[in-house]
């Protein structure tokens, strides 16, 4: 059964809409009045929020089922998975499931879907060992997102939606030319989920190309200068904006340490 959130308390959007009259009227300075219109917007959603319960999603209509599920994780990386097979037919597929597994050895995760019907990229980092990770840029997204077709084994989406396929020394998949952030992986080892049959894919960093620019003295990488999009669901493509970079919290010892 479906239920509506009613947790928005009237005093406290009382409360909230008196502050607002006094802004309008010289009260507190901008920065303080945009805090509390956006407060007043997120009362105003809780209040007229759904709760699901499991059945209510498990009866959903299938397409509703999963778009609704595909969006709640939040914005998810956008890339552009490159492969070629044994005999050098390249493939090219989107995915919003890269993953960080570790940074020492530097690893990245790749769920893959259940191998009921044949994945091509799946096949492929299985047969070469060796794929790349691609990020999207706006210029592209849309070419990206057609990748998503169900292309023949024959057809390579690098030429069907109009990519250059671009190969280093090192690494045997092919690159995305036209993408400026680019990850070469050997295939390290796989995971079956079984909850869902879905496969995680686990991949050793090789070599990594970013713009010098995104690059900070910490190693940290700009990615919103970088022009990487993200994802939210399946089809929904985004732009960044930073909010700020928050330092390494350190506690005392008194919060961290059991007497």
């Amino acid at each position: 059964m479906v239920r509506l959130c009613n947790r928005a308390h009237p005093k406290i959007v009382y409360a909230i809409t008196l502050f607002k009259i006094l802004c309008r009227n010289a009260g507190p300075g901008p920065h303080v009045c945009r805090e509390l219109n956006l407060l007043s917007i997120h009362l105003r959603q809780m209040s007229d929020s759904k709760t699901y319960s499991q059945q209510d999603i498990v009866d959903m209509d299938n397409i509703q089922r999963l778009n609704m599920i595909n969006a709640i994780s939040g914005f998810k990386s956008a890339s552009l998975i490159g492969t070629v097979d044994g005999s050098g037919k390249e493939n090219l597929a989107i995915f919003n499931s890269v993953i960080h597994i570790g940074s020492n050895p530097p690893l990245l995760g790749l769920l893959v879907r259940p191998l009921t019907v044949p994945r091509h990229t799946y096949q492929n980092i299985k047969e070469t060992g060796w794929f790349t990770v691609n990020h999207i840029r706006k210029e592209f997204y849309k070419r990206a997102h057609h990748t998503s077709g169900k292309f023949r084994e024959d057809i390579s989406e690098f030429e069907a939606c109009g990519f250059k396929a671009d190969y280093s020394k090192l690494c045997r998949a092919p690159y995305v030319k036209e993408s400026i952030v680019r990850i070469g992986l050997s295939f390290e080892e796989e995971t079956e989920i079984k909850a869902n049959g879905t496969v995680l894919i686990i991949g050793a960093v090789r070599e990594l190309t970013v713009p010098a620019e995104s690059i900070e003295e910490d190693g940290f990488i700009d990615l919103e200068k970088a022009g990487s999009l993200t994802i939210s669901g399946l089809d929904s493509y985004h732009e960044t904006v930073r909010l700020s970079r928050e330092e390494f919290v350190r506690l005392p010892e008194n919060l961290t340490k059991n007497n």
